[in-house]
Order: C-alpha cells, then sequence, then structure tokens
C-alpha cells in the first residue's frame, strides 16, 4: 500500500506539465526530447505503470487506501444502485479487456465532492456526492461511470501518466538551454503553477465521453443520459457548489485551456450529437434559452420546460429522445414501432422497455403519440439508406475492435497468459471468488497457457470460496491427477478440503506439499491454519513459526494472535499501524465482477 501510494504520488508530481502548450513550443520540446532520451522515459514509465495496473495487490491497495481516507457510503438503497448500474455495464456492455487489465472492482465511498475516478488497476471509486448531486438518476449515473470504465479500457492513466513524465523531464532539459528553446516560457511558467485534479488530458476525456455513451447505450441505458449528466454538471457547477477545487473552471467560456476536463457545455453539446448519430441522423435536441425542443428531422415535436421549482428540462428532453434515438436505432422500419391504440384511445408505440418509458409517458400526457406516429412515418419514407449503413459499418468497425483484443488475448505470449493465472489465485488470497473465476477463465483460454492444471486447482479453489463445493472438489482432483508434482495443485485441494471442513484430508494434502519442497511458506501458513481451526494451537503456532522465519520474518504472514507470542515487537508495531482500519472495512463489500 506504501509502495503503491509512493509511486501514485510520484507520477502525480509531474501531471502539472501535462496540458498540451502551443504548437511551436511543442514542436521544439518534442525534437528536444527525441535528442536527449525523453521518449525512452516515457516507454520505461508506460511499462511501469501497465504493470501497476496488471497488480492485484495494488488494486486492493487502491481500495483500503480509498476507505481510509474517505470512508463507506452506508446508504444501503444508493449503493445497491450503483452496484446495479456498474453490474449491468460491466456485464451487458459491447468492450474487451487487454490482456493486462484487470476486471473492474469499486466501492461507493463517504467523500461529498462530485466525483467518481477510475485507477489504473480497474478500480473505480464513486464519491456518494456524485450520486447525490445526479439524484440517483440511474442513466445519469450510468453515463458517469461507463466514461470512468472507458479510462480503464483504454488504459488512459498508464499513457498520460507516462506522457506526463516525459513532458516534464523535456521541460526541465529545455530548460537548460533558454535562449535557444522555442518556449513560451509565460504560458509554461502558468502551466506549472495550475493545480490539477487528474492526470488526465482533455483528448481522454473526450474519448472516455464517446467511449462511455457506446457503453452505456449497448448496455440498454437510455442514449439521452450522457447529455442529460452533463447538463446537470453544468448547472451544478455553476450554481450550486461552493467548492472552488471541486472542478477547475476555464479562463474563458469554452476555452480548454488549463482544466482536465473540457467546458461542461462543449461536452453537453458532444453527447447531444452522438445521440443524434444514434438515432440515424434523425432525433435532435436543441436548447432554446432555459427550454429544450426535441425535432425529428427538423420537425419539433416536444418542448421540454422546467416544473416544479426543478431544473428537469434537460432530463425530460433528453430522455424523450433518448427512446425515440433507441426506436429509430433498433428498428429499420416504422413497423418495428408498434403503433397501436392504447389506453384512453391515445396512441401508443414501441414496448416496455425501460428507455422507452419517458417517451411514451410524455406522449400520453400530452396526446402526442399519432403526432410521433407521422414524423416516424415521414422520417423512415425520406432516410436516406446511406446515413443507416454509415452508423451501423462505424459500429460494426467498433465491435470488430473489441474482437481484435479478445483475440490478443487469447493469443497472448506465455508471460501474459501466466500473470492471469496469477491474478486469479492472488484474488482466491483475497477471498474474491467471483474475480478469481473471472481471470482464470481467461487463463484457460489463452493459447499460451503452459499450466492447465494449477488452473484447474485456482479454479477449483475460486469455486470453493463462491460455495460451489462439488464442483471445486472435481477441479481439484483433476490438477492433482494431472500434475502431482506441483505443490500449489496439494495446498488448493487442501484448501477446499479445509472450507469443506475436511480437515484431516487437508492435513494431508500439505504434508504431500511439504514433501515436495519443504521451504514454502504457504505450506505451513495453511498448516497452521488448519491447526487452528481443529484447536491444536502448539502445532498451529509451530507452523506459523516456520512460515515467519520462511517469509523472512513479514510480520503479516502469519495471524496477529500467533505473532505476539512469536516476534511480540513485531506485532505490537504491526497493531499499532492498522489500529483503526478495521473498522473502515466494515458494512459496505467489494463488488467482484
Amino acid at each position: 500500500m506504501k509502495l503503491f501510494s509512493k509511486i501514485i504520488a510520484a507520477v502525480m508530481m509531474f501531471a502539472v506539465f501535462f496540458t498540451p502548450i502551443k504548437a511551436a513550443a511543442a514542436d521544439a520540446w518534442l525534437a528536444a526530447a527525441e535528442v536527449l532520451g525523453v521518449a525512452a522515459a516515457y516507454k520505461s514509465t508506460l511499462r511501469s505503470m501497465l504493470a501497476l495496473g496488471n497488480n492485484v495487490n495494488a488494486q486492493m491497495a487502491a481500495r483500503r487506501q480509498d476507505m481510509k481516507e474517505n470512508g463507506l457510503y452506508e446508504n444501503k438503497e444508493e449503493v445497491q444502485l450503483v452496484d446495479r448500474i456498474m453490474t449491468r455495464l460491466v456485464e451487458d456492455s459491447n468492450y474487451a479487456l487487454k490482456v493486462n487489465s484487470l476486471p473492474f472492482v469499486w466501492i461507493v465511498n463517504n467523500s461529498e465532492k462530485f466525483n467518481a475516478s477510475c485507477y489504473p488497476m480497474n478500480y473505480v471509486s464513486i464519491n456518494r456526492g456524485l450520486i447525490q448531486v445526479l439524484n440517483g438518476d440511474e442513466n445519469k449515473i450510468a453515463a458517469v461511470l461507463a466514461h470512468e470504465m472507458t479510462h480503464g479500457i483504454e488504459q488512459h492513466s498508464a499513457k498520460n501518466y507516462a506522457q506526463a513524465v516525459a513532458q516534464s523531464m523535456g521541460a526541465m532539459i529545455l530548460g537548460a538551454n533558454i535562449e535557444s528553446a522555442n518556449i513560451d516560457w509565460s504560458k509554461m511558467a502558468g502551466i506549472v503553477n495550475y493545480s490539477i485534479a487528474k492526470s488526465i488530458t482533455l483528448p481522454s476525456e473526450h474519448e472516455a465521453d464517446a467511449g462511455g455513451f457506446f457503453l452505456m447505450t449497448s448496455a440498454g441505458f437510455n442514449p439521452g443520459g450522457s447529455a442529460a449528466a452533463m447538463a446537470r454538471m453544468d448547472y451544478y457547477l455553476r450554481y450550486e457548489t461552493r467548492d472552488l477545487w471541486e472542478f477547475d473552471a476555464h479562463d474563458k467560456p469554452n476555452e480548454e485551456t488549463f482544466s482536465d476536463h473540457p467546458d461542461t457545455e462543449v461536452r453537453e453539446e458532444k453527447m447531444s450529437q452522438l445521440l443524434t448519430d444514434y438515432s440515424c441522423g434523425h432525433v435532435t435536441v436543441k436548447k432554446v434559452g432555459r427550454q429544450y425542443k426535441v425535432f425529428v428531422d427538423g420537425e419539433e415535436i416536444y418542448t421540454a420546460f422546467n416544473t416544479g421549482g426543478q431544473i428537469n428540462a434537460p432530463d425530460k428532453a433528453y430522455y424523450f429522445a433518448g427512446g425515440l434515438a433507441k426506436g429509430f436505432h433498433d428498428y429499420d422500419s416504422v413497423d418495428g414501432w408498434n403503433f397501436r391504440r392504447g389506453v384512453a384511445n391515445h396512441t401508443d408505440f414501441l414496448n416496455d422497455d425501460k428507455v422507452y418509458k419517458q417517451v411514451r409517458d410524455i406522449a400520453f400526457a400530452l396526446n402526442i403519440g399519432e403526432k410521433i406516429r407521422a414524423a416516424v412515418t415521414t422520417a423512415y419514407k425520406n432516410e436516406n439508406p446511406k446515413t443507416r449503413q454509415k452508423y451501423f459499418d462505424a459500429e460494426k468497425k467498433r465491435l470488430a475492435a473489441w474482437q481484435k483484443i479478445r483475440d490478443e488475448a487469447l493469443n497472448a505470449d506465455k508471460k501474459a497468459a501466466k500473470q492471469l493465472r496469477i491474478n486469479a489465485d492472488i484474488y482466491n488470497d483475497y477471498e474474491y471468488g467471483e474475480l478469481a473465476l473471472k481471470e482464470i477463465a481467461r487463463a484457460m483460454a489463452a493459447k499460451n497457457q503452459d499450466d492447465l492444471a494449477e488452473c484447474l486447482s485456482i479454479r477449483g479453489r475460486a469455486k470453493a470460496i463462491c460455495g460451489d463445493f462439488s464442483g471445486a472438489l472435481a477441479d481439484v482432483d483433476e490438477a492433482v491427477l494431472q500434475d502431482p508434482e506441483n505443490l500449489y495443485n496439494f495446498l488448493n485441494r487442501a484448501d477446499v478440503r479445509r472450507m469443506r471442513g475436511e480437515n484431516d484430508l487437508a492435513l494431508k494434502d500439505v504434508d504431500l506439499a511439504l514433501k515436495i519442497d519443504d521451504k514454502v511458506a504457504v505450506s505451513y501458513r495453511l498448516q497452521g491454519d488448519i491447526y487452528d481451526k481443529i484447536g491444536d494451537k502448539s502445532r498451529a503456532e509451530e507452523s506459523y513459526r516456520i512460515c515467519y522465519e520462511l517469509a523472512k520474518k513479514d510480520p503479516h504472514s502469519v495471524p496477529l494472535e500467533y505473532l505476539k507470542k512469536i516476534d511480540a515487537a513485531a506485532a505490537e508495531k504491526l497493531e499499532a499501524s492498522e489500529k483503526g482500519e478495521g473498522e473502515r472495512e466494515k458494512g459496505q463489500e467489494i463488488k467482484k465482477f
């Protein structure tokens, strides 16, 4: 955990140079950087950051650090809402993880700040302030979380951290040649002194916005959610928050200069355009003063006003438009809309999919179903087939890109395939069986996996953690049968048997592992755990003592109760450092998908 914090802190020291400076200066920097080897520094840093992003221990450390600094949000209903949204995004969206990316995990912390973030190792930290400012609206929340997921999927943090290091080094190098370097030093000074919250470049933010839109729509959320989220964010930042550091305001409206996040109005416009594109060009939303108007092929269909003292016109317009957009996206003719006579002889259409709720409700309330039918019928009649084909060609291209990433993972080299196996094993150590099952499935699918027997034993242990004891035993038995020379196969079977309550058989498996190699600390740790479980304290202490020595006196290698007997000074130091952290761990469980 301390190492992780130091790495991130060191990287963040360079992030103040992150904002691009004007073209002439950048060209001079790039030329000097190449000559002086800064490109090599970028590549080296990138390798380190990508390795950090594929480190399960770092992922768990990030979670612990987040809980320690911010605490856990205790509102169960809102936490469950976020869990449902993230689960849908992770399970149902169209995307693929690179072979060196970890599965997503997340918590809702107790910070009141309006923010969420994705760490390099695909840990998503979600502030309660985000949920509250977005009023628990699942489509807006989905848009923000899909945005953060895109940062993780595209490995933006690792890439941008590396670029920040290279830029800072380049700036320092050029500083040695002030007279000859074509640098705008007044602008450079401004960049150096400007405090930013995250090291994500503006292009990465726009990419995450677009990627998030495609993720959330493919998971079945309302296509208007992204634009609605931007509209809400814009209002909040302009009129509600009093925290000057909560968002980095721009020097001038719409001028993307120093802030790590683009202007919210620009982002709303881009999200609105993505909605239009999603509808194959038929549906548009225009902001006119405080009103939002929805058009189909230029014909105004609906005007949303703020009502009940709330700023809700953007939501009503974008969700109404989102329903129409999904209809045009999903159906290539008016027949798919299923226009029909409904309640009170009003014209109803589409189906009970939640995405269509707002457009159907508003159509019923204003009795504009026939107006929508006429506009939709005319739109299909006049539709240019090339427009629809162009959008779906782009969609196929995105799907092909995801498939390419999956294929690359399947064909990864032995080192990458082995790391998947190791990651699964570490998730088991943290007792996160679902995550372990995800990783081991990827490991076993890899064509260059060199130890399928050990994969089976790891999968068996994960199944046991998840409560599938019969499936677990079948896997670990097969693993031992396939490779009886691998002590870890016996240890995994021993752990499965321990979880099944078969302690005598578990101890026999540990003995078999020790016969293969009696200098492996984890064997004695498991042996000690089993003895402790059955109440044989003296044998447990003996096993833990050997484990402690083989683990080079790592205080975390044995339970604190026994560490106090084995090394009282180390126990006292460990207890002091961890005081209070246990309480922060209670309540909200990590989600593993």
